[in-house]
């Protein structure tokens, strides 16, 4: 695969959302869940509720990068309490 550029942050982002699956699955064997409505009114798995952060939260990065340029970590910051409240609240 030398056609991509692989560094170390492209390896660490998908490293982190294969484990995420991987325990995503394991916590869906072991402890079934039923669907829950949240503040949208539509039932939530926690898969979904994984689903609607991540895609949120490149919506997050891809904003910061159009207003505030290249250095993302305050971006994560706000990733992370965003996905915190959709796990919380939807």
């Amino acid at each position: 695969m030398a056609w991509m550029a692989w560094t170390v942050p492209t390896a660490i982002f998908f490293a982190t959302i294969a484990c995420l699956l991987v325990i995503f699955t394991v916590l869906a064997i072991r402890y079934p869940e039923t669907p829950r409505p949240g503040v949208l009114r539509i039932e939530t798995t926690r898969g979904d509720r994984l689903f609607i952060s991540l895609l949120g939260s490149a919506f997050i990065c891809i904003g910061w990068l159009a207003v505030f340029g290249a250095p993302l970590w305050a971006a994560l910051i706000v990733c992370l309490i965003y996905a915190a409240a959709v796990f919380r609240w939807v």
